[in-house]
């Protein structure tokens, strides 16, 4: 593999063999001593780094630079499974037929066992008693099938950790799945015909920070100084010191993804409903990460100083006993279906 130092342009050949296992590291230059930061997931078609978060100069890259070194990574990233979106496409359709959607299924055979395995799972009192995939769809019905492929299909692009968030494996997941049975629950109240949409965007809210998290990582004593010394948010560090948000970030991920643009608005304005242009989606969305954040359901570094929108709450009208209402269902959930189902 080849890389070259940013400070002085001299190249070199590593031993894939001999690197580090992590995809994000720094090794000094043998010739001018300073740090050489190589990201895995730059690596072009003949081996060699495209590019690095340091510049030439020795500077950070920040801001559109380095959103677009990032969004070069995605295809390192875990794709979101296309069964899914294709699967949500079929059952968008009120008069959709069984029969499209298992051809679509059965493509995917760890998929389908994952759902089966939620399916029988005693949070939907079906303990054993689901035996295929169209007998799920006949007793837990459209709705439920679909929010169990959604999950299935999600659990391994976000059940990893992440160490620039401070996120052990597992802990997105759980902070993810509270975000979506929050905004089920609060879309049941406020836009039913949302149910299935909020909870979809609520599982994949926080995916930009797949891509982030070596930054942040890298960038560790800078976010600390940020949000403990100035009591800033995390997402307002992130900002100051990247130029951009995870939130910002999952909305390219989303374009790349094909998550269909209302779905990929309310995601990347989950931190600001405000700017998304009366997207109720955005405000579900927003409410359900306070409330999963609040709960302490994988908030990691991302719970700290968590800002709240007053906006968020005049438009949705909620009063403070709905809200602890939906924080001990979206729980309850949560617990119920990680119990049975690990």
């Amino acid at each position: 593999m080849k890389i070259v130092c940013p400070h002085c342009s001299k190249a070199y050949r590593l031993q894939k063999e001999r690197l580090p296992k992590k995809r994000h590291f720094a090794i000094p230059c043998p010739n001018c001593k300073e740090p050489i930061s190589v990201d895995l997931n730059f690596l072009d078609g003949e081996g060699s780094i495209e590019a690095a978060s340091v510049s030439s100069k020795g500077e950070e890259v920040t801001g559109e630079a380095l959103k677009a070194l990032i969004l070069k990574s995605i295809r390192d990233l875990p794709p979101m499974p296309q069964t899914i979106l294709k699967a949500q496409e079929i059952m968008r359709d009120a008069n959709y037929s069984f029969e499209a959607l298992s051809k679509v299924l059965e493509t995917d055979q760890a998929l389908a066992a994952k759902v089966l395995k939620m399916a029988n799972s005693p949070f939907y009192g079906l303990m054993g008693k689901v035996s295929s995939l169209q007998h799920a769809s006949v007793v837990l019905g459209q709705k439920t099938l679909e929010e169990l492929i959604t999950m299935a299909g999600a659990s391994d692009l976000l059940g990893g950790r992440l160490e620039g968030y401070e996120l052990d494996s597992g802990d997105l997941w759980v902070h993810s799945m509270g975000v979506a049975f929050a905004s089920k629950l609060i879309a049941i109240r406020k836009q039913p015909a949302l149910e299935n949409d909020a909870f979809a965007a609520g599982l994949i809210h926080d995916a930009g920070k797949l891509a982030l998290d070596p930054y942040i990582l890298e960038r560790k004593q800078a976010f600390k100084a940020v949000t403990e010394d100035s009591g800033e948010s995390f997402t307002v560090a992130e900002k100051r010191i990247l130029g951009f948000d995870h939130a910002e970030l999952a909305l390219e991920l989303c374009k790349h993804w094909n998550v269909p643009e209302p779905l990929r608005i309310a995601i990347g304005c989950h931190h600001n409903p405000e700017s998304s242009d009366g997207n109720i989606l955005a405000y579900i969305v927003h409410l359900a990460d306070a409330v999963a954040m609040m709960s302490g359901m994988g908030a990691g570094l991302d719970g700290m100083q968590y800002s709240l929108s007053e906006q968020a709450l005049d438009t949705l009208g909620f009063t403070e006993d709905e809200i602890n209402e939906i924080m001990a269902e979206a729980v309850q959930s949560v617990q119920g279906l990680t119990e049975e189902t690990q």
